[in-house]
């Protein structure tokens, strides 16, 4: 309901979107957990967000700490959308702004498939634009303020909660409020 009403009211921006994955640690372990290989093998989860142009969650999926980003992303524009995708048209394009963690063929072929348009920083490549192509400003450090927004919410910053669908529950709530903030405050 949230997301139909900041759709009315502010309109999602899909013209560019963002994705990126932030490891918690989740002491008590459960379903949806793995060994952390940041933190020493301990018990870890990976929470993985997709937001619009404004910072708004359009998706979230929950994996293993040990799961990397790229087994995330299909979940995240696939069955874990919020609220439902328009198709991309070439008058109405969707752009994907992703981290270097993202570089692979999978994700090539995948964003194809959906016919979203990806900007993943390639390994070896430079911020500097070469001559005649098209300068994109950053907008993947949206991503990293909205798991930041999140993460503020103190429930949610250690998983303290053994079943994955508890903090899944939880994360939905946040993003609700996340969502309403955005409505009300612009």
């Amino acid at each position: 309901m949230t997301a139909r009403a900041y759709e009315r009211t502010r309109g999602i921006d899909w013209l560019w979107q963002s994705a990126d994955a932030k490891m918690a640690p989740a002491p008590l372990g459960g379903t949806q957990t793995g060994p952390n290989p940041t933190d020493r093998g301990k018990s870890g989860t990976k929470r993985h967000l997709l937001i619009d142009g404004r910072g708004v969650p359009l998706a979230f999926h929950l994996t293993g700490a040990n799961r990397h980003d790229i087994k995330g992303l299909k979940p995240l524009l696939g069955d874990g959308m919020l609220t439902k995708r328009p198709t991309p048209t070439a008058a109405s394009p969707q752009h994907l702004c992703l981290d270097k963690a993202y570089e692979a063929a999978s994700t090539d072929k995948l964003l194809a498939e959906m016919k979203i348009i990806g900007h993943v920083k390639r390994k070896g490549e430079t911020s500097e634009p070469g001559i005649g192509e098209p300068v994109y400003p950053a907008r993947r450090w949206k991503a990293e303020r909205s798991i930041s927004w999140l993460n503020n919410m103190r429930k949610l910053r250690t998983r303290w909660s053994k079943k994955g669908e508890n903090y899944e529950a939880l994360w939905l709530l946040a993003a609700m409020l996340l969502t309403y903030r955005r409505i009300v405050l612009g």
